[in-house]
């Protein structure tokens, strides 16, 4: 087997736990592309048209984006399993892969057939009622393959008989649906350079969207358009731009809690070098929400380059750390809104924005786009302007906060996973409530002068968790037209892979130690659990067979908190 090279970390074991990536996992790839049949494909597999992507939130029977819509609530409209029955839920199959490792994938269902992804860039099309499988793709990966927290991949993207997938070496990769086999991929950036792709893409009017990895190797992140028939490039979205990345100098953030920077001193830096806008960061880690009718892409764009080492790269660091709003079909900016200006903590912007309504400061019921934050606060955004209407009470501790770091260290709360890490939240649009699973991991912040390393890891210091401080989850539903936290439940590790919400006023999140549960949406009451013997790092969906609901979820473990390993995707019916 032909060895391909993984860029080595170059930090203390501490770091495992915000970007680790576990070394023994290469084993796992198999390194030639190939789609293996093990039977032929449904007759039933339907092509999804552009009507079926638009309608999908109110579509019972599919799954269709990796979190549920364009709106991205993550929020089921079925009720068959609900809160009077959810306790004689039962598994209805256990499907393995041949993949050892990390799991965070959100599967995608069509008309009974399931497509699922692992780490490596594996994805299989398999029986959503019995689990037999019909293919499987491997992805041959290049040479090169520069990831920060794991090999992971989070979903494909489905329209018109085509999946899309991004690839940890850089790519974007077209499958047909029916077959497995390749039809087109394209390059999206350098992984030499630290690029590298884990989201799952999204297909709009013929056009699939996709960001990127990389922010903390000093890249200049982005979000592109392809056109999803020959993968031809369409437009570019940088999310550092050209000038002007200084922004307003900001003092305070968006809480009002001052932010201890120097602006003289950073406004002296930036006028002897400004050049740096080519190695800011600014990854894109998930999918994008769209809003067909404004024609508007949303993006959560990470954190600055390097993470902790801020003296090298003066001002605001537009648009790190932001929401953005982007023309869909022109691929130009509209808004954004900061909520960490120059941040040098790591506590960006990861987890996929959410399109939904929640009233405003004058009590009108408007359309928002919500952002659950590693700093622990979810943000309720104005859609059309890009205002803030308000934000949450803190879902964890929050001490310290804005410390500036030490060569020491100093200690801040929360620690740089957060908060809402990358897992998607979910709302429930009728109870206005949305679901966020937080963590909470003590750590001390520690910089040091380090120049860009040219595409190697690029941290400007350490991230080193408390070993005598307790660390914890805690799964929190907040009242979006309050900003009042409505019921939390605190777990024994943090959390980290994203909520499913239902119709049946059901809430179900997975935890490190395997268990996958579900709750009362109104309360928070725990209803049901199943251990599935793996870290449940994944987030769930829903969907329906001949009449029955089912419940999906991967166990696969994590990288980010090391979490035990495993290889399945677990489905659960009522019995």
């Amino acid at each position: 087997m032909k060895p391909y090279f993984i860029k080595p970390l170059r930090i203390a074991a501490d770091l495992a736990l915000v970007c680790g990536f576990a070394a023994s996992a290469m084993a796992q790839e198999v390194n030639n592309a190939a789609t293996t049949t093990s039977r032929p494909m449904s007759a039933s597999l339907a092509s999804v048209t552009q009507q079926m992507l638009d309608s999908a939130g109110g579509d019972s029977k599919n799954w269709l984006h990796s979190n549920g819509s364009y709106n991205q609530t993550r929020y089921y409209p079925g009720n068959q399993i609900n809160t009077g029955n959810v306790g004689s839920l039962k598994p209805a199959f256990v499907f393995q892969t041949a993949v050892l490792e990390s799991m965070e994938t959100a599967p995608i269902v069509d008309n009974g057939v399931m497509f699922l992804t692992t780490s490596f860039n594996h994805v299989y099309a398999i029986d959503a009622k019995t689990g037999e499988e019909y293919w499987h793709y491997k992805h041959k990966l290049g040479p090169i393959v520069t990831v920060c927290c794991g090999n992971n991949n989070r979903g494909v993207a489905i329209a018109e008989g085509v999946l899309y997938m991004g690839t940890i070496d850089a790519k974007l990769v077209a499958l047909d649906a029916k077959t497995g086999n390749v039809l087109w991929n394209v390059q999206i950036a350098d992984p030499d350079k630290g690029y590298s792709e884990t989201m799952a893409p999204a297909y709009v009017d013929g056009k699939v969207l996709i960001g990127t990895n990389g922010g903390e190797y000093g890249i200049r992140g982005f979000v592109k358009a392809y056109d999803a028939k020959d993968g031809k490039l369409l437009w570019t979205f940088y999310s550092i731009p050209d000038s002007g990345q200084e922004g307003v100098w900001a003092t305070k953030d968006p809480t009002g809690r001052d932010m201890h920077r120097s602006i003289d001193v950073e406004k002296a830096a930036l006028a002897k070098d400004s050049s740096f806008y080519q190695t800011l960061g600014g990854g894109i880690w998930m999918t994008p929400a769209i809003d067909k009718k404004t024609r508007t892409v949303f993006v959560s764009v990470g954190n600055p380059s390097p993470d902790l080492y801020g003296a090298i790269r003066p001002g605001d660091n537009l648009y790190t750390d932001s929401l953005v709003a982007i023309d869909l079909d022109k691929g130009t900016y509209k808004w954004h809104f900061q909520f960490v200006p120059h941040d040098i903590w790591d506590l960006d912007a990861v987890s996929p924005p959410v399109l939904t309504q929640a009233k405003d400061a004058n009590g009108k019921m408007v359309d928002v786009v919500i952002q659950g934050g590693k700093t622990g606060h979810i943000y309720v955004i104005d859609r059309n302007t890009g205002k803030l209407i308000r934000f949450s009470e803190a879902m964890i501790p929050q001490e310290n906060m804005w410390v500036l770091p030490t060569k020491d260290g100093a200690r801040m709360l929360p620690g740089a996973n957060g908060g809402v890490e990358w897992s998607p939240l979910a709302v429930n649009p009728g109870l206005h409530m949305a679901y966020a699973a937080n963590l909470h991991q003590p750590m001390t912040y520690h910089v040091e002068e380090v120049p860009y390393p040219g595409g190697k890891l690029w941290l400007g210091g350490a991230f080193k968790t408390i070993p005598s401080e307790e660390q914890w989850g805690r799964l929190v539903a907040v009242n979006l037209d309050t900003g009042k936290v409505a019921w939390g439940v605190k777990t024994p590790q943090p959390l980290i892979g994203g909520v499913l919400a239902t119709a049946g006023g059901l809430v179900f999140n997975g935890e490190a130690n395997g268990w996958f549960k579900a709750f009362d949406a109104k309360t928070g009451k725990e209803l049901w659990k199943y251990n599935c013997g793996a870290g449940v790092n994944a987030p769930a969906v829903s969907y329906m067979v001949g009449g029955t609901q089912y419940i999906a979820v991967a166990a696969g473990g994590n990288n980010q908190i090391d979490s035990k390993r495993g290889n399945s995707v677990f489905v659960f019916a009522l019995h």
